[in-house]
C-alpha cells in the first residue's frame, strides 16, 4: 500500500485536495477527525481554540507523533492500493509515516496567507475565524508542532492560489500517477 500524505498550513487546500480523492475513489484518512473526536468525547465543542488545546494535549502526552499513530490502525484497514491522510501537522508525524510506512509520499500544499484568510471567512467550519489575529495564532500554533519542517520534507508541492478547477487538475494529475505507481 502507498500512503500519501498532505501537509500545508489552515486553509491551504488539504480539504479540497482529500475531497478530489475521495471522487477517485481513493480512501482518505482526516488526522484532523482523531483530534476533533476527542474534544466531542470530552465533552467540549469543535471550537479552534479546544480542537488546539486537544491537539497540545494528546501531543504532551502521548508523543509530537500521538495523532498519526492514533491514525495508523485506520491506514491499515483500508484494502486500496493507496490511500491519503489528510492533515499532517509535524515532521515527528512524517518520519513515523515513513518508518511505518515504505511506500510513503508527502505532498505541501502551498497558499499564501492572504488567500488562506479569505478561505477561512469564506468556508464557515466550526473552528474557522477570519480575522487576520486567529490565523496568524493558528498558524503558530501549528508551526510550533513541527509544521514548517514537515513542508520542507515534501516530496512535491501544490501550489494552490487561483483557479480551484486547476488546482483541481493538478491534484488528480499527482493522484493518478500515485495510483499508478502502487499497483
Amino acid at each position: 500500500m502507498m500512503v500519501a500524505g498532505v501537509v500545508g498550513l489552515p486553509a491551504s487546500g488539504k480539504g479540497e485536495f482529500s475531497q478530489v480523492a475521495h471522487e477517485l475513489g481513493i480512501p482518505v484518512v482526516v488526522m484532523g477527525d482523531v483530534i476533533r473526536r476527542a474534544v466531542l468525547e470530552s465533552g467540549g465543542q469543535p471550537t479552534d481554540e479546544n480542537l488546539g488545546q486537544m491537539g497540545n494535549r494528546l501531543r504532551a502526552d502521548e508523543g509530537m507523533d500521538a495523532i498519526a499513530r492514533r491514525c495508523i490502525p485506520r491506514i491499515e484497514e483500508q484494502t486500496a492500493s493507496l490511500v491519503v491522510v489528510d492533515g499532517i501537522r509535524g515532521e515527528a508525524e512524517v518520519r513515523l509515516l515513513r518508518n511505518h510506512f515504505p511506500d510513503f509520499y508527502l505532498i505541501a500544499i502551498q497558499a499564501e496567507f492572504p488567500t488562506r484568510l479569505r478561505r477561512l471567512g469564506n468556508r464557515k467550519r466550526s473552528d474557522d475565524s477570519a480575522l487576520e489575529m486567529d490565523l496568524l495564532q493558528r498558524d503558530a500554533r501549528e508551526r510550533a508542532w513541527g509544521l514548517a519542517r514537515a513542508l520542507e520534507e515534501a516530496d512535491c508541492a501544490l501550489e494552490n492560489e487561483g483557479d480551484l478547477a486547476a488546482f483541481r487538475e493538478k491534484v488528480r494529475v499527482v493522484l493518478s500517477r500515485l495510483r499508478e505507481e502502487a499497483t
